[in-house]
C-alpha cells in the first residue's frame, strides 16, 4: 500500500494507493490495465487502508474508488483461486475486513466509508459497494455479481445484502442469473445512493465524504454502529444502546462544542474528544 498521486508505474500485481486530504483518506483501486481485478496483494492492501482509516484519529471518514475506465472486475481468479481452495483469506487476521462481515479474527470497520463507482463494478466490486456506508454511481456503471456462472458462490456479503436492500425477489434475480444490470437498476434496488454522469463521481463523493468529516466523529461513528445493530439485529436491540450513548456523547467535548456553537451562531470545531 502506497501514499502516491501517480498512476503510472503500475505495479503488475496492482496496488492499493491512499492519500489523506484534510480527515478524509481517499483509498485508490490501481490496476487499470486488467479492470483493477483484485490480486491476494491488493485485497491485503485493501484491509491496510480500512484499518489505517480506523486506527488513525485525524482521519474520519474513508472514499474507497478505482484508477481507470472501470471500477473492478472483480477477483482475479487464476491468482485467488488457490486461496479458495485451500480455504484462506487474503486479508490476514488481525486487520479490519473490508466487507464487514463480522468473521472471527477480524475487526470491523467504524469509521463511514463512502464509494465511488464507475464502468464495470462485478462481483467484490459489488459486496464492497454493499459493505460500505454510502455509493456514488456514475451512470456508464455496469453491474453484475456474476459468481454462479464461475461455479462459485458470493462470499464477501452479497447474498446476505442483497435480500435486505432489494427485497428476495429481486437479490434471487441477480444473484441466480449473474445479469449484468446498470446504474438505474442498482438505484431502484438501493445498492447505491446517488447517480451522476460519468466523471464526477469522485468529486460527488468526496463532497459527501467531507460533509461527514465536518460533523463530531464521535456522534458519526456512534450513529452509524447503531444503525447497523438495527439492521442486524434489530431495532429493540439498537433501541436499549439510546440512554448509555446519549449519556456518553453529551459528556464529551465535542457535544460542549456543539451546544457553544450554537449559541453563538457559528460552525462547529469538533476534535473527536
Amino acid at each position: 500500500m502506497t501514499d502516491t498521486h501517480a498512476e503510472n508505474n503500475i505495479h503488475p500485481q496492482g496496488s492499493i494507493d491512499t492519500e489523506v486530504r484534510g480527515h478524509v483518506l481517499l483509498i485508490a483501486i490501481n490496476r487499470p490495465n486488467k479492470r483493477n481485478g483484485f490480486t491476494p496483494k491488493m485485497y491485503r492492501e485493501l484491509g491496510e487502508a480500512y484499518t489505517r482509516l480506523d486506527d488513525d484519529p485525524t482521519l474520519r471518514v474513508g472514499l474507497l474508488h478505482a484508477k481507470g475506465a472501470h471500477f473492478t472486475a472483480g477477483l482475479d481468479l487464476p491468482s485467488i483461486a488457490p486461496l479458495m481452495r485451500r480455504g484462506e483469506k487474503a486479508v490476514p487476521l488481525g486487520l479490519v475486513d473490508p466487507c464487514d462481515l463480522g468473521i472471527a479474527g477480524y475487526r470491523r470497520r467504524v469509521k463511514p466509508m463512502v464509494v465511488a463507482v464507475q464502468g464495470i463494478t462485478y462481483t467484490l466490486g459489488i459486496e464492497l459497494m454493499l459493505a460500505a456506508d454510502i455509493v456514488v454511481a456514475a451512470d456508464d456503471c455496469r453491474f453484475s455479481q456474476l459468481e454462479v456462472k464461475r461455479g462459485i458462490m458470493a462470499t464477501g456479503g452479497a447474498t446476505l445484502r442483497m435480500a435486505e436492500r432489494a427485497g428476495l425477489g429481486n437479490a434471487m434475480l441477480h444473484l441466480l442469473t449473474g445479469d449484468v444490470f446498470d446504474a438505474a437498476e442498482a438505484l431502484r434496488l438501493n445498492f447505491v445512493q446517488k447517480v451522476v454522469p460519468v466523471g464526477l463521481e469522485l468529486e460527488t463523493a468526496l463532497t459527501i465524504a467531507n460533509a461527514i468529516a465536518a460533523q463530531a466523529p464521535l456522534a458519526v461513528v456512534a450513529t452509524r454502529l447503531n444503525v447497523l445493530k438495527a439492521v442486524e439485529h434489530g431495532p429493540v436491540v439498537a433501541m436499549h444502546e439510546f440512554i448509555d450513548t446519549q449519556q456518553r456523547l453529551s459528556n464529551s467535548d465535542d457535544a460542549k462544542e456543539g451546544v457553544q456553537s450554537f449559541v453563538e451562531k457559528r460552525d462547529a470545531r469538533f476534535t473527536g474528544r
